[in-house]
């Protein structure tokens, strides 16, 4: 069937388009699209202004790129110039080819958005009833009039907070203040919006202030953690007691901190606080077979995506048939110091039904305390180990997917986690660190020693593991990996039977290596191996997901269920080809929809005032630095589209087509001032992420 497509595109033609239509690599497009770099840019700044076009070029006179940051264009121009000085001295098979520069734009020109906010209105001002407690000493402006006058001219006629919930916090400071400030600059409020959004429920797991201050102060007792990190020093984990076990007074104490922090303190399964009596379940242990249950299998997860995975993107792919999403990496030591910005990683919306949070982390004793933290701060269906993060920022310091080299605090971290949380336990895994050695079939072995009864292997990269006592199902371990999800328990007694064996909740594994990142294809063989061990228990795979025929061909590997990650950042609409088997020819117009509703579900997460505005359209830049790749249906030769082909140049149906498929960062923002307005002076766009995925 490959033969034939390319011989179909071969004999189409494509000239023009610089690129042989059956070069590997390639998607291939009908050849009445194809068209030429420069062609693609003419059509593309034919109605920019001449000197915005002169700004703007598609390449320097040296043919480099202007948008690669200054640090790797310093590297590219050395590496030329050595290879220059160097072919004269020495003979032609000492050359030595420069290195491609790659990876993440790490000298980016990234500015944050208060630097276009300079003259800042005091939040008490737009408080009611609030008075400044800096008073003189405060660095913020109280007078209003002089506010006003150098306040940015309004973004629009609409504000999208006093639509949705009938009243803009952020008063005379909103980009959209025009829409609800009354003649003498008071804030308006419609009061039957206002009361229809206070039955709704809220954005769940922010952070408490009154916890933030405990947690700088280091006033938070972590007593659950601090004695299983004493079991897992002193030798091998006792088995659980089936008594109700006692709970002192100094013990109540402890657990009383976290509890009278208020709003950010709740009970699992309920996102209300409450009030009375104590119960059994507020001081008494959950058993391990009463923990909560996760059946998530033949589900449609959301993978963790760092940066793009944030909460307006994760409500575009519920809407789209998300079934299961979870929060973006999270680093435990950030959280254990109460950062504002980590914790607003764990924020869940109310339509997300099944969500979790993902935690990075190096040494079982931060782990430990930050999952029992959580246990007892936020509401979550399950809790999520991240031992597959490559970067060197994460890898050097031991984390990530260098717990993998790491067994005895990877079997130290898993088993305290796993100790003090209520919710299951899942673990995200890559493949093993170097390119040709793969570590799952060393690691189950090791995985036997350590306990565990069943595992189940993802495809994406993760393992899950359950196990029980004496025939009591023991807590259940879902291990969600880009390598092997592992979950460990203390060695049972006597094997249970078979009759009571509970299965685990799925896990994910990425068959990828660290040094593979992703330049290469994911090994799916590899991954039904795993699941054949795995079996019966349940098994989510991931990698190379772009198509609902890419699913079914996961699906037919053994495994439980698909993770998306990549897939859903080129095409969120994926989920709903998924369940509806079939492709969508979606327009130009209905993409720019989505992306509309994800500029106001930005607005309502990170607020209208123009720091909400710019870091909205931040994450709206990163995205269409994925989106870009995405080739419409109705221009391709052959379906589906592989997620390793990348597109050539090519003109789509109509100019808006076009331009999404530009792969400049100017053409993105062109893109964001139709949905946000104009940029401020002097603003600065480069791609977190660069792409690497098409070697």
């Amino acid at each position: 069937m490959a033969e034939n497509a390319e011989a179909a595109a071969e004999r189409s033609g494509g000239g023009d388009s610089g690129v042989g239509a059956c070069e590997r690599g390639v998607a291939p497009i009908k050849a009445q699209y194809r068209t030429t770099k420069e062609q693609f840019h003419q059509y593309l700044n034919a109605d920019k202004p001449e000197d915005v076009c002169q700004e703007t070029p598609a390449r320097d006179r040296d043919g480099s790129d202007p948008a690669e940051p200054k640090a790797k264009r310093i590297r590219l121009e050395d590496g030329q110039e050595n290879g220059k000085t160097e072919e004269a001295a020495e003979p032609p098979e000492q050359r030595q080819v420069p290195k491609r520069a790659r990876g993440q734009n790490k000298s980016r020109p990234h500015v944050k958005p208060t630097h276009y906010d300079k003259e800042r209105l005091c939040p008490s001002l737009l408080q009611e009833s609030a008075t400044c407690a800096f008073g003189d000493r405060c660095r913020f402006l109280h007078d209003v009039e002089r506010y006003l006058e150098t306040k940015p001219a309004d973004l629009g006629p609409r504000c999208v907070l006093f639509d949705t919930f009938g009243r803009c916090p952020y008063s005379v400071t909103c980009r959209f203040a025009g829409a609800h400030l009354g003649p003498e600059g008071q804030n308006l409020v419609q009061e039957e919006v206002v009361a229809r959004c206070a039955d709704l429920p809220p954005v769940r797991n922010g952070l408490n202030r009154a916890l933030q201050q405990q947690l700088r102060k280091r006033q938070v007792c972590f007593e659950r953690a601090e004695q299983a990190l004493r079991r897992l020093t002193q030798g091998p984990m006792p088995i659980p007691e089936t008594s109700v076990a006692t709970v002192t007074l100094e013990q109540n104490s402890c657990h009383a901190q976290l509890d009278t922090v208020g709003e950010a303190s709740t009970p699992h399964g309920s996102p209300v606080s409450t009030c009375g009596p104590l119960t059994d379940e507020d001081v008494i242990r959950l058993r391990p077979c009463e923990k909560k249950r996760l059946d998530i299998s033949g589900k449609l997860y959301l993978a963790p995506l760092t940066t793009c995975g944030n909460l307006p993107f994760r409500r575009i792919c519920k809407r789209f048939g998300a079934d299961v999403t979870c929060g973006e990496m999270a680093v435990c030591t950030n959280l254990l110091q109460g950062q504002m910005s980590e914790w607003a990683l764990l924020k869940r919306h109310p339509c997300e039904d099944i969500f979790g949070v993902q935690l990075e982390g190096a040494f079982p004793d931060t782990m430990t305390k930050c999952a029992e933290l959580l246990n007892r701060t936020i509401d979550v269906d399950f809790v999520d180990i991240n031992v597959g993060c490559p970067i060197d920022l994460v890898y050097k310091k031991g984390g990530g997917c260098a717990l993998m080299n790491r067994s005895a605090k990877f079997q130290q971290i898993v088993r305290g986690v796993n100790e003090v949380l209520d919710v299951p336990l899942t673990v995200k895994m890559r493949t093993g660190v170097q390119e040709r050695v793969s570590l799952a079939h060393r690691l189950l072995p090791e995985l036997r020693d350590w306990g565990v009864a069943l595992v189940t292997v993802g495809v994406r990269g993760s393992v899950v593991l359950s196990w029980s006592y004496y025939g009591s199902p023991g807590p259940l371990l879902s291990v969600s990996l880009w390598f092997l999800a592992v979950s460990l328990a203390p060695p049972p007694p006597l094997a249970p039977p078979p009759s009571l064996l509970i299965t685990a909740p799925p896990s994910q594994l990425h068959g990828r290596s660290r040094e593979q990142r992703y330049t290469r294809l994911a090994d799916w063989p590899y991954i039904e191996q795993c699941a054949k061990v795995a079996s019966p228990m349940p098994l989510f795979g991931n990698g190379d997901i772009l198509s609902f025929e890419d699913a079914n061909c996961a699906m037919q590997t053994g495994v439980a269920g698909v993770m998306i990650a990549r897939g859903a950042l080129l095409k969120p609409w994926l989920f709903t080809e998924i369940k509806e088997q079939r492709h969508w020819d979606i327009s130009s117009s209905e993409r720019l929809d989505i992306l509309r509703d994800f500029t106001h579900y930005g607005l309502e997460h990170w607020g209208s005032d123009t720091q909400g505005v710019e870091r909205t359209r931040r994450f709206l830049l990163e995205w269409l630095s994925f989106l870009c790749r995405y080739v419409p249906v109705g221009l391709l030769e052959r379906l589906p589209q592989r997620i390793n082909e990348r597109p050539p140049y090519y003109l789509g149906r109509d100019h808006l087509e076009t331009l999404m498929a530009s792969q400049q960062a100017a053409d993105w923002i062109r893109i964001s001032e139709m949905l946000l307005g104009p940029v401020p002076p002097g603003f600065a766009f480069l791609p977190k992420h660069k792409a690497n995925a098409y070697k």
